[in-house]
């Protein structure tokens, strides 16, 4: 794993460190990455209250049609990406059935990277919640708490540490996506376009060196968001002991 990732640092370097920094501070280079982190915040901002509010209607409530529900949160796991971008681009294109064009527009971006982002929060705040000791609850609630002070005092430092989880992987994941945006964004530099298409067009026009800077401002970020993820996990342990 370390030997492909070193090589992409390596090329970054081929200007030196002049022709790295040149290549991330581009007008272009520099409106892909901003707005992809900035998108990629509001996504995983958006995810972590309905990826929450989903495991919870998941885990303490029973429906009719539990189980398919349940089984769709994980489809955007299986679906290869760029079908769901194609999918998106279907629904939500020029030719939208429900007659809503987001296509080519930075709120299109959005919805795609909330599509493929969500199940993260999900899938990590769920089992947190199912292995939850109810009896704190009821004991919370027989000496007189509130259904919201219960959740504020005791579930929810319970599933924060699955929350964080849950964004820093979310994060990870949307601000490299490829597939579900390069369709629906249009590509359109200085607008719609993130950075992981100015990567992909830095190599078709043969600019390697650029192309593997960017990649490494991204792989930084992801590198941040899995250290993230550790200290959430060690801040949990040491809540629960």
């Amino acid at each position: 794993m370390l030997l492909p990732l070193s090589a992409v640092a390596v090329r970054s370097m081929d200007g030196g460190l002049s022709g790295f920094w040149q290549a991330v501070s581009g007008p272009e280079a520099r409106s892909a990455l901003e707005l992809t982190f900035l998108i990629s915040l509001i996504v995983v901002a958006i995810n972590a209250l309905a990826g929450t509010l989903i495991a919870w209607v998941l885990v303490r409530d029973r429906f009719r049609g539990m189980g398919t529900v349940n089984a769709v949160i994980d489809l955007p796991f299986a679906l290869p990406t760029i079908v769901a971008g194609l999918t998106l681009l279907a629904l939500y294109g020029p030719r939208s059935p429900v007659r809503i064009d987001v296509s080519y527009a930075r709120v299109g971006v959005a919805m795609a990277l909330l599509f493929v982002t969500l199940p993260f929060v999900v899938r990590a705040v769920q089992p947190v919640l199912m292995e939850l000791d109810r009896d704190m609850e009821d004991a919370a609630v027989s000496l007189g708490a509130s259904g919201r002070q219960v959740f504020a005092r005791i579930v929810l430092p319970n599933i924060l540490p699955a929350i964080l989880s849950g964004i820093a992987l979310a994060f990870a994941r949307a601000i490299g996506e490829f597939g579900s945006v390069v369709l629906i964004s249009g590509n359109l530099p200085f607008k719609t376009e993130v950075a992981s298409v100015f990567i992909f067009g830095r190599i078709e026009s043969d600019n390697v060196t650029a192309a593997a800077a960017v990649s490494v401002v991204l792989l930084v970020a992801s590198l941040l968001m899995l250290a993230a993820i550790g200290a959430a996990a060690r801040w949990g342990g040491r809540h629960e002991l």
